[in-house]
């Protein structure tokens, strides 16, 4: 998909990563339980990563120091594939 702006309306339409920012002492782990909430409610045909960043331009950008602003950027790098771990040598065990 191509990255198209969408508002932090449609983004963020249950409020979950508002309301992050609004808990006082929210820690790292709990963030990242809300981020799952959050990824699962992103509406379909609105690309997850076009959401990230438009969220990030609206809450994060001016609380980088926040959990949540650590778990959207985190979740903004794209994963290693994955690697094949088979073949002889896994069967053998060196």
């Amino acid at each position: 998909m191509g990255r198209r702006a969408v508002r932090v309306e449609e983004a963020d339409r249950k409020g979950l990563v508002r309301e992050s920012y609004a808990i006082e002492g929210i820690s790292y782990a709990e963030c990242r339980s809300i981020f799952v909430d959050w990824a699962l409610s992103v509406p379909v045909g609105v690309d997850t990563s076009d959401a990230l960043r438009s969220v990030i331009a609206h809450y994060a950008l001016d609380r980088p120091d926040h959990p949540m602003s650590r778990v959207l950027t985190e979740a903004l790098v794209p994963a290693e594939a994955p690697r094949r771990k088979g073949g002889r040598a896994a069967r053998v065990g060196l």
